[in-house]
């Protein structure tokens, strides 16, 4: 395991939303935009998909997290929390990648909202047929 020197930065991105991420050795907390963890993500789930790429390390404590986000939702946010992570997780000890990639967290997900088409109401419902 390479030693942390001070603190890594990664960017994350998923849909709108884009992470910048510092990481650095500590003992698990994890900051978002000034707020505790708990206050910024209500959900567990999405506390869950940031503490993914710690518990596949198996060092669920052993960094600080501190992350200003903007854009996008909470789902997507917390996406791009995790992406930027694991970024910086491989900049600080690049023997991490492999089970990162092997996981798909260093994937940025291409998945975004398909644009409005004209003479549709959204990107592909069809007005109503009308027979008569």
């Amino acid at each position: 395991m390479a030693a942390l020197t001070d603190q890594t930065l990664a960017t994350g991105k998923r849909k709108c939303a884009i992470a910048r991420v510092w990481v650095r050795p500590g003992s698990g907390a994890i900051s978002i935009n000034g707020r505790q963890i708990e206050e910024y993500l209500p959900r567990p789930t999405l506390r869950m998909i940031i503490a993914q790429p710690f518990e596949l390390i198996g060092r669920p404590t052993g960094y600080d997290v501190r992350v200003t986000v903007v854009g996008g939702g909470i789902a997507a946010q917390a996406g791009a929390i995790r992406h930027g992570i694991c970024r910086a997780l491989v900049d600080a000890e690049p023997e991490l990648r492999p089970a990162l990639k092997r996981a798909g967290f260093l994937t940025r997900d291409s998945r975004v909202v398909e644009r409005k088409k004209y003479g549709r109401h959204k990107a592909r419902k069809r007005p109503q047929y009308s027979k008569r």
